[in-house]
């Protein structure tokens, strides 16, 4: 039922066409043909965005009210979910992916996340121990992807030199138009960003931000969900928990940057699990020395879907 992209072609055509055996050897011709080749067809590079604007804001008069979705034609987009299903069984089998990366993985889910985070909470009870949690938001992941890094990164994780030179092509020469309220603009070159979500791009980064984290001996977990991410420290002390969260927040910043990543201030929240069932005092994080917010913890929290309090 989810949309078409620029070709009209629905899942239902496919189901349907699919059914055929030569329709389906031909398919898979074509799949192959582009791994040898190293080439990704440029009708395949044709994209629509729509704009859809989101519901229940004051005003729309600006970006962030809007939720841009990219549509791909489905012959194309079906080649790559194979493709990426491959790759995902070939980068688990050697333990690239980073083990605390829950989220656009097989297998994997928020149901994950909740228990594991519902595990840390307690087990830190059972030793007398505070849990706080801060929650950060990349800014426009997707959309702005460095592409000569994801490249270097896929060399890494040991591929055969093919594929390389496939996601090479395959990340070049995009175009997309642009829909709002039925009105369809002129085809733009848009060649930043990926159409498809990747594990593959933060898994040297969170092993980096891990490395540095160890390195000034801050006593921090990260837990990755796509491009939601938790860093989650321990310790009697609340003011203690403030002091890691915040070196954490700024080693965290400084590094995204040099990925050519941002984090989305707005969207960063601060929790704090104590075992106490009666009111104690919360004092407030301040990021503002090193371009955050202040933040004051809330008595719940809302968290891919769970609400914990």
């Amino acid at each position: 039922m989810s949309a078409p992209g620029p070709d009209k072609i629905s899942w239902r055509h496919f189901k349907f066409i699919l059914n055929h055996d030569d329709c389906l050897y031909n398919l898979i011709n074509i799949a192959n043909a582009c791994i040898l080749l190293g080439h990704w067809p440029n009708h395949f590079k044709l994209l629509s965005t729509v704009i859809i604007p989101k519901p229940n804001k004051t005003f729309y008069d600006h970006p962030k009210s809007f939720q841009p979705i990219v549509l791909l034609n489905t012959l194309g987009k079906l080649i790559e979910k194979v493709i990426a299903k491959r790759l995902q069984f070939h980068v688990a089998r050697n333990d690239f992916i980073h083990p605390n990366q829950l989220g656009g993985l097989k297998f994997k889910s928020t149901i994950d996340v909740g228990v594991t985070l519902m595990h840390i909470i307690r087990s830190g009870w059972i030793k007398n121990l505070s849990t706080s949690i801060l929650a950060f938001d990349i800014s426009h992941f997707f959309p702005i992807l460095n592409h000569c890094i994801l490249t270097l990164i896929l060399e890494k994780v040991g591929l055969n030199p093919k594929v390389t030179v496939f996601f090479t092509d395959y990340l070049v020469r995009r175009k997309t138009n642009y829909v709002w309220n039925n009105l369809s603009s002129p085809m733009y070159k848009v060649n930043v960003g990926v159409g498809q979500r990747s594990a593959f791009y933060l898994s040297p980064f969170l092993y980096i931000l891990e490395n540095h984290l160890k390195i000034l001996n801050i006593p921090v977990l990260l837990i990755s969900f796509v491009d939601d991410g938790l860093i989650i420290t321990q310790n009697r002390s609340i003011d203690i928990l403030n002091s890691h969260l915040f070196c954490s927040y700024n080693v965290l910043s400084n590094l995204l940057v040099k990925f050519g990543l941002t984090i989305e201030h707005s969207k960063t929240e601060v929790f704090h699990f104590n075992r106490s069932h009666g009111s104690f005092n919360l004092p407030p994080l301040d990021l503002s020395p090193i371009g955050g917010p202040i933040f004051h913890p809330k008595n719940s929290w809302k968290y891919l879907g769970f609400i914990f309090n």
